[in-house]
């Protein structure tokens, strides 16, 4: 099963504008949202099922044990991340804090620090009949294991489609803006990339940033520029950028008032009659041949 994720360098570019219109046009029979910090793939793909959720966790989280704790102070002064208060000879640990490193346990002369298991999210998966999965998840806030939640996303998505045993050639994913830890867990296994980029100084730079980043994966890369012609000197910057490192570029999406209002009901941008939904489809279309191309396959 091949997979293909969706990125952008930055926030509003329209990334899961485009992931959705994806889904919708290639009546996806799995897909994924890998933005764990703050998902909303599931706001327009129409989930109407209550999905089976499973605690996630991930680094484990220090607590002091005040019956055994005889106020020595070396787990305080040993904890690098200042996780550890000491107030009236009362020892505590701020769990926001805490990394999980384990030093005060290691220190502790009695034992009264230990670790133990934290819920750092919530995995969702929605399945409809075994024809269709769709995982998530949400992180818990203030937790730093955004990146192993993502592994856990993808590899809930691959489970359910072997375990319900469906039949698809391949999976959307729809990642996380930036370049940071989720966007690694994102790229890692994945067949190909789609990188939505907007015409904006900040937009540019922040495309050639993921770009690089994904070309450290070794896998196949394409962009699109979505509301391209809200700055024609940027789109054209854009395109020169791909011709010049033999990027294929797939095609522009223009900016569109009816797409907002799509998006606020509910929809896709292919579920009306609408410009930047006429352009999402020319997009899809040439993005799933350079998907498929070595199999000579078509979507």
């Amino acid at each position: 099963m091949k997979q293909l994720l969706i990125l952008s360098g930055k926030g509003g570019t329209g990334k899961t504008t485009l992931a959705s219109a994806f889904i919708r046009l290639s009546d996806a029979k799995a897909y994924a949202d890998c933005d764990v910090d703050a998902p909303n793939l599931h706001l327009i793909t129409g989930q109407n099922t209550e999905p089976k959720k499973t605690d996630f966790y991930g680094l484990p989280e220090a607590v002091i044990d005040p019956k055994l704790c005889i106020e020595c102070d070396k787990c305080r002064q040993h904890c690098r991340f200042d996780a550890i208060t000491a107030e009236e000879g009362f020892y505590k640990v701020n769990p926001f804090a805490c990394e999980g490193c384990g030093v005060c346990q290691l220190v502790c002369p009695v034992g009264a620090a230990t670790l133990r298991p934290a819920v750092s999210g919530e995995l969702m998966l929605y399945s409809t009949s075994g024809e269709k999965v769709f995982s998530t998840a949400q992180l818990r806030m203030g937790c730093g294991t955004s990146g192993l939640l993502v592994a856990e996303v993808k590899k809930q998505m691959r489970t359910a489609v072997a375990d319900e045993e469906i039949d698809t050639e391949f999976a959307i994913i729809d990642g996380s803006p930036g370049i940071g830890c989720p966007v690694i867990a994102s790229l890692s296994g994945v067949d190909m990339v789609l990188i939505v980029a907007e015409p904006s100084v900040s937009g540019i730079s922040d495309m050639e940033r993921i770009i690089n980043t994904a070309e450290k994966f070794g896998v196949k890369i394409a962009v699109c520029i979505n509301k391209y012609d809200t700055n024609l000197v940027n789109t054209e910057k854009i395109e020169s950028f791909c011709k010049e490192h033999n990027l294929p570029f797939v095609g522009r999406v223009p900016f569109d008032p009816q797409a907002v209002e799509a998006i606020n009901n509910g929809q896709t941008i292919v579920d009306i009659d609408c410009t930047s939904g006429a352009a999402a489809r020319e997009v899809y279309e040439k993005t799933m041949q350079i998907l498929f191309e070595e199999e000579g396959l078509g979507a």
